[in-house]
């Protein structure tokens, strides 16, 4: 079976968040599993040189773009037995940032018609074509309106992704014309349409042949007014189509027992080494070294869908328990002033780190107690899984996949895996902290739960299998229609 991922980012090349980590993932466990696999995502200046040393030119032709035509160079690489190609284009992805520039549509438009265009400059039709987020939402709509009559893209079937539905795309309708060459017929309720402009996320989810969504509780969620950004009613229309899959992790890469990133590596059979990366990172951070003193961390994207406005209505009563906490990340302007300003007032009991950096993220999951985050809403949520890897405890709001991978730890029975809280409510959250704390003071019980989360599988290795299932039905699907057909 052929298959190839459609995505604007993948670990180990370029990322900016969760979906880098599924496009990096993913692909290696469907090759494990025998699927021919293949990555196609732009050759962003922000690729590290050491991997564009390694990409050998295997194409070049031009892509229309509305009345333009921009050129396109194909480059190759292989890595873990997974196949990837890179578009070649200095105009559009030589640039200092992955997103955010005034001509976006322009940029992600010349993408989506790239992937599309170059199945036949180099010899790659798949069986199936992946699609991941708002970035590539176009594929499975112009496929069907402009390439399915073409031979070779007749029987290719299309899988779309929604990895967040808060971000979707949305540009003016002249782009319809100008930039994707389609006739403003498609400019419709049913189609194209959003409430006076054009969606790409909307795009996909009234053409690909199966949506998915990063959890089960998610796929549900997004089908509410609350969750549904405004698309609830096209995802109920589709919910025959929409699947939810969990999200799982790299546990090559996030394996605390040969990451090179820990001043000391550990496993769950010798999980009391965690406390010598506790000391070492309470001292990296200028806390007051106590392996005794409960430290919370946060890494995280500080935005108010990550529940900080919470954190913020009731951080003086977190600090009145005597906890230390670490926090990671960069965002809105409003967190990142106010945990400065934490930092300051409580000196010897909260840092942060303004920005971002890998190593320094995997030794704050592998020396923190307890992992926080207390989300309005998460598609999946990958923190969580890798906190548990490394025997951090998280403590998480229940929505989208928190909901479904963290389970209240019950006293009584041993059971459960975190602390979770249900309401998106500030005191709701700090008697869930307040709760963990009190565990966390019965030294023997609580070393039972961390070795015990640190041994649960959290791999890609059973939601591979049915995304490799949802592959094959859909194969299966489109050779039925042949066969019925006579073709």
């Amino acid at each position: 079976m052929k298959v190839l991922f459609a995505v604007s980012e993948c670990v180990p090349f370029i990322k900016s968040g969760g979906l880098a980590d599924v496009a990096g993932a993913l692909p290696k466990e469907l090759s494990r599993l025998g699927v021919d696999i293949r990555v196609i995502l732009p050759k962003y200046q922000l690729i590290p040189d050491e991997y564009k040393k390694q990409m050998k030119k295997i194409a070049e032709f031009t892509v229309p773009v509305g009345w333009r035509n921009q050129y396109c160079g194909i480059e190759e690489l292989e890595l873990d037995g997974v196949t990837y190609y890179f578009v070649d284009n200095e105009f559009y992805f030589k640039r200092s940032q992955m997103y955010g520039d005034f001509d976006e549509g322009e940029q992600y438009a010349y993408f989506n018609r790239a992937i599309l265009e170059c199945m036949k400059e180099i010899n790659f039709y798949p069986d199936v074509i992946h699609c991941h987020d708002w970035h590539t939402g176009m594929v499975p709509f112009l496929l069907n309106e402009q390439y399915r009559t073409l031979e070779g893209y007749e029987s290719i079937k299309s899988v779309f992704t929604i990895h967040n539905l808060q971000f979707q795309g949305i540009f003016p309708r002249e782009i319809i014309g100008d930039l994707l060459g389609l006739e403003d017929r498609y400019y419709q309720s049913e189609e194209l349409e959003f409430y006076g402009n054009v969606s790409f996320m909307k795009a996909a989810l009234v053409s690909a042949d199966k949506i998915t969504t990063v959890s089960p509780t998610y796929r549900d969620e997004i089908q509410t007014a609350y969750f549904g950004e405004s698309l609830d009613g096209v995802l109920r229309d589709r919910s025959s189509d929409l699947i939810g899959i969990i999200n799982g992790i790299d546990t090559e890469l996030y394996n605390p027992k040969i990451d090179k990133a820990l001043f000391s590596p550990f496993g769950p059979e010798n999980h009391q080494a965690r406390k010598i990366g506790k000391l070492d990172l309470q001292r990296q951070f200028g806390l007051p070294e106590d392996e005794e003193r409960p430290l919370i961390a946060m890494v995280t994207r500080l935005t108010k869908q990550k529940g900080l406005e919470l954190v913020r209505g009731v951080f003086h009563e977190m600090m009145a328990t005597g906890a230390q906490l670490i926090v990671l990340g960069t965002g809105e302007r409003e967190f990142e002033y106010f945990f400065n300003q934490m930092a300051t007032q409580y000196y010897d009991q909260c840092r942060v780190f303004i920005g971002f950096n890998e190593e320094l993220a995997h030794r704050v999951y592998a020396g923190s107690d307890l992992f926080l985050m207390p989300s309005k809403f998460e598609p999946c949520g990958l923190s969580q899984l890798i906190a548990l890897r490394y025997g951090s405890i998280p403590i998480v709001r229940e929505t989208g996949g928190l909901n479904d991978t963290v389970k209240s730890y019950n006293g009584e029975t041993s059971e459960g895996n975190g602390f979770t809280f249900k309401n998106f409510n500030a005191h709701a959250m700090l008697s869930t902290i307040e709760r963990a704390l009190s565990y966390y003071e019965n030294t023997k019980e609580w070393d039972s739960l961390v070795e015990r989360v640190m041994r649960m599988d959290f791999s890609w290795a059973q939601s591979a299998k049915i995304y490799q299932q949802l592959y094959a039905d859909l194969v299966k699907e489109e050779l039925h229609v042949f066969e019925h057909q006579g073709v």
